[in-house]
């Protein structure tokens, strides 16, 4: 039931436009949450946190290999990783998949991600306790372990107006990833 609810939200989600940039679905939340503490796999196959990035913001990407928006994101989420990721920012494309490793690392190999790990939750522990609603959605946990926004669809994660709201976050300049009133 949860799994077809996604599946139509993620097809409406699919269909919105970017007309007004890629953060037009952008929420800060304020104040900001505690991440929870829900486990999920690691790319090593062993249970790990969201404490295990403390340190380091966090890019956290839900999505699922039959959502079709997400797996037109998940190129440019394999290249923010690859122009931000390291010491100080980690993307971390969670996926919901209930097939496992089975279903996302053929998805992975097909599509050249390789910049991304694999990381799993196939009864969306993580999401549930987040209170995703729709696929795709990105969370931003700071490196308090807070959630400190969260976008919600697809979008360009190497737009120049998403990668501003990352360096601004990775700054401190926290803007909020909302433009300047007019």
């Amino acid at each position: 039931m949860l799994r077809s609810l996604l599946l139509v939200l993620c097809i409406a989600a699919g269909t919105a436009a970017a007309a007004e940039g890629w953060l037009q679905n952008y929420r800060k939340t304020d104040p900001p949450a505690p991440a929870p503490d829900a486990a999920f796999t690691g790319p090593d196959g062993g249970e790990i946190t969201l404490a295990r990035f403390g340190g380091k913001l966090v890019v956290l990407n839900f999505w699922a290999t039959w959502c079709a928006p997400c797996r037109r994101e998940m190129p440019s989420l394999d290249r923010l990783q690859g122009m931000l990721g390291g010491e100080r920012l980690e993307v971390v494309a969670l996926s919901i998949d209930r097939g496992g490793a089975e279903r996302v690392d053929p998805f992975f190999e097909r599509h050249g991600i390789a910049r991304l790990k694999r990381y799993l939750d196939p009864r969306n522990a993580v999401g549930s306790a987040m209170n995703v609603r729709i696929l795709p959605t990105t969370v931003l946990v700071d490196t308090q372990g807070r959630e400190v926004g969260r976008l919600e669809g697809p979008a360009e994660w190497d737009a120049p107006e998403i990668l501003a709201l990352l360096r601004d976050q990775l700054s401190g300049r926290d803007s909020g990833g909302l433009p300047p009133p007019k």
